[in-house]
């Protein structure tokens, strides 16, 4: 796994203290979302690498 930069860490930083307010319910939804939107993305990228014409 890559290591990630400054600005990532402090964004991580920021998004685990407003995770922190959330309730467990509101939590669990937020974590479901996060994946699906890994999972979108991957798919893109898995698209795009699939059409790419090097």
């Amino acid at each position: 796994m890559q290591s990630l930069t400054l600005e990532q860490e402090f964004k991580l930083k920021v998004y685990k203290e407003n995770l922190k307010k959330l309730t467990l319910k509101q939590s669990q939804k937020h974590l479901v979302e996060v994946l699906k939107q890994m999972m979108l993305k991957d798919n893109i990228i898995k698209y795009l690498i699939r059409n790419s014409y090097f």
